[in-house]
C-alpha cells in the first residue's frame, strides 16, 4: 500500500509541492464507501499576498483563511457560478500559498476533476493527513514534468501572469 502523505510533507514552500504533487494519487472515499485512487497530472502555483494571481493577495478574508493555516488542508471555492476548484494549502501558517489540482489521469481541467471527484464546500478546510473521505499517496514515481505560465490569470498583470508556475506531466 502506498505511503500516505503527513503534514510535513505539505508544509513546504508551493514551488517545491506543486511539481512534487506530479504523479502523486489523490485517493477519495466515496459515499458508497468506494475507494477510487487518481494520478495527479497538472498544478498551479499560488504563492502568498504579493502573488496577485492568488486569493491571499486582496487580504485575509472568511473565503482564503484556510489559505493562512499551516499546509496540508483544502482550500476549495466556486467560481463562475457553476465549478468547485480543489487546492491544497501549503506552507507555514500565516503564509499563504495553494497548490491548484488542473487535471488527473481520468480528466483535465479544475472544474472537471471537482465533478469526477464530487468535491463541495463541504471539503472546505478538510486536513488531508487525517481525513477519512480524501488524502494523498506517493506512488514512488519521480515524473520529468513541463512548466508553463499560469491559466486565467490575465487580471494579475504581465508580471504575475508569466510565471512559469504551472506544471504538467
Amino acid at each position: 500500500m502506498p505511503d500516505r502523505l503527513d503534514k510535513q510533507y505539505f508544509t513546504r514552500d508551493v514551488l517545491e509541492v506543486a511539481p512534487d504533487l506530479l504523479s502523486k494519487l489523490l485517493v477519495i472515499r466515496g459515499n458508497d464507501n468506494q475507494v477510487r485512487r487518481f494520478v495527479i497530472t497538472e498544478t498551479e502555483a499560488y504563492r502568498g499576498s504579493e502573488d496577485l494571481a492568488c486569493h491571499a493577495s486582496k487580504g485575509r478574508t472568511k473565503r482564503t483563511e484556510v489559505m493562512y493555516h499551516e499546509g496540508g488542508r483544502l482550500y476549495v471555492y466556486f467560481v463562475y457560478g457553476m465549478h468547485w476548484m480543489l487546492n491544497i494549502v501549503t506552507g507555514k501558517e500565516n503564509d499563504p500559498q495553494a497548490v491548484l489540482i488542473r487535471g488527473l489521469d481520468a480528466c483535465s481541467g479544475p472544474g472537471r476533476v471537482t465533478r469526477l471527484l464530487g468535491i463541495d464546500r463541504s471539503f472546505y478546510g478538510e486536513d488531508l493527513s487525517t481525513s477519512g473521505r480524501i488524502w494523498m499517496e506517493d506512488s514512488g514515481i519521480k515524473p520529468v514534468y513541463l512548466t508553463g505560465t499560469r491559466i486565467g490569470i490575465s487580471y494579475a498583470g504581465e508580471y504575475w501572469k508569466n510565471k512559469p508556475w504551472r506544471y504538467y506531466l
